[in-house]
């Protein structure tokens, strides 16, 4: 029992050595982007993309200093955020979100990122004016055009914005992409930058709650960083590879 107990703790103390590892090397290389594009490191949060990673995991890398994660999925999502619900973590989901999931993912998270259509904002204005209570969201927008993507074309962005602005129980906080895929991180520059571009226009229409622009991830957020991005979506670099 107490050689199978020291060898356990021996192995979670060697996870937490490598997490450790990772969450210096993800704030140095958020902090050298920050000095590149002139900004302050308190601009930029980083987001532990957690699907597929296990609770011990997040466990330890909120111990290291992160608050936030997100979750694709409702029901993977579930179950965590039940067993770490003494942890004080502000849940943000980062998935494509159907309608039949809103009814759970409105107790579960604290933002969902993922706003790409008006049928999920009638299903979540229901919902939440049944509760009585209120949301924070970001409008996803399909920034490259791609079929295999959620999120809002830029097309018809307009007439999701005039429904967003009409709702008593959305908070819009901003808005959130995942530009296509490059070898090169260079080549999503572009994307990121109509994305702020994007984001500087509709900031009046929703006013002082509009501050979150949510892009990039483990292998293009520090082109993000020097595009505007507010929040970045570490999943691999931080955690390793997903159980």
């Amino acid at each position: 029992m107490g050689e199978s107990s020291t060898a356990e703790s021996r192995s979670m103390s060697d996870l937490e050595r490598e997490l450790r590892n990772n969450l210096e090397i993800v704030f140095e290389k958020v902090e050298k982007a920050c000095e590149r594009a002139g900004r302050k490191r308190e601009e930029v949060k980083v987001l532990g993309a957690s699907k597929g990673q296990s609770v011990e995991k997040i466990q330890i890398v909120h111990k290291l200093g992160i608050k936030l994660f997100g979750e694709n999925y409702v029901q993977e999502a579930e179950r965590k955020i039940a067993l770490l619900k003494e942890l004080p973590i502000e849940w943000h989901f980062i998935g494509r979100l159907q309608t039949n999931k809103v009814k759970k993912a409105i107790k579960l998270f604290h933002v969902i990122e993922s706003v790409d259509r008006i049928e999920l904002i009638d299903e979540l204005e229901k919902r939440l004016l049944r509760q009585g209570i209120g949301q924070k969201v970001l409008i996803e927008v399909n920034i490259g055009r791609e079929l295999s993507k959620g999120g809002v074309r830029e097309e018809e962005l307009e007439k999701l914005v005039e429904r967003l602005s009409r709702s008593s129980s959305l908070e819009v906080c901003g808005l959130m992409c995942l530009p296509p895929w490059s070898e090169d991180p260079q080549k999503t520059r572009p994307y990121f930058q109509r994305m702020r571009k994007l984001f500087e226009y509709l900031k009046p229409i929703f006013g002082q709650s509009f501050t979150e622009l949510s892009m990039g991830t483990s292998h293009d957020f520090e082109i993000a960083i020097e595009e505007g991005a507010t929040i970045v979506r570490i999943g691999t670099l931080l955690f390793g590879s997903r159980t």
